[in-house]
């Protein structure tokens, strides 16, 4: 009977140890979710504060010229990072003058066109 007793105790204290590590992941997943939130509503903010910005300091920008600008520097940048990083093995995305060119035009036509024609 003693035997019965501490099994089940001993049971129950395990199943009490595992609701606790999946509270605590539940807990930490919650909080990774919320910083994450967090740090897109920062970068949403700083793209509105230098949308607004930029827009009043060069005359005749739009707001979507300026996401278009800012989507063709990000393109860059990427492939940048992807050349810099030792562990690349394989990207298949388009490039070379024609694909940047085609990609600008159809992606970003206001940087593409001043991009390729010139001032």
């Amino acid at each position: 009977a003693r035997m019965r007793v501490a099994a089940s105790e001993k049971a129950e204290a395990e199943k009490i140890l595992q609701i606790k590590k999946a509270e605590e992941e539940a807990e930490s997943k919650y909080l990774a979710g919320v910083h994450i939130a967090r740090q897109r509503q920062a970068s949403v903010d700083g793209l509105r504060d230098s949308v607004f910005a930029f827009s009043e300091n060069v005359p005749g920008t739009t707001a979507k010229d300026i996401m278009d600008m800012v989507l063709f520097t990000q393109y860059f940048d990427t492939m940048k990072e992807i050349g810099a990083s030792s562990k690349s093995s394989s990207v298949l995305i388009p490039h070379g003058p024609g694909a940047v060119k085609d990609g600008t035009d159809k992606r970003w036509p206001p940087v593409g066109q001043s991009a390729v024609r010139g001032p």
